[in-house]
């Protein structure tokens, strides 16, 4: 982990303590682990994302990508598919094609 991605977690979960279900701030957190290659936290913060807002549309791309990097394919499948369902409610057609694109890079 470099110096700066440890500041800019320690600056986000600083800010976390003041705004617990922060989504922004949820998910800024979650890439900064994701870039530490720290999988388990950047899962850990998308699902509380998630948890909070199912419609985090690219929460479930993010997440996606963490799984592929891990070499779960199916996982991220499965991610992939709930991220394209979440973005079809919201209306979102462009994060919908977005995911899609990694779904179909998968199979």
């Amino acid at each position: 982990m470099t110096q700066a991605t440890s500041d800019r977690m320690r600056q986000l979960q600083a800010m976390l303590q003041k705004e617990p279900n922060d989504t922004f701030l949820l998910y800024g957190l979650a890439l900064e682990y994701k870039k530490a290659n720290d999988a388990p936290h950047a899962i850990e913060y998308l699902d509380r994302v998630l948890a909070l807002d199912a419609g985090y549309c690219y929460a479930y791309h993010q997440k996606g990508l963490v799984y592929e990097s891990l070499d779960d394919v199916e996982a991220a499948k499965k991610t992939y598919r709930e991220g394209m369902e979440a973005a079809r409610k919201k209306g979102d057609e462009h994060a919908r094609q977005e995911i899609e694109a990694a779904l179909m890079d998968l199979e």
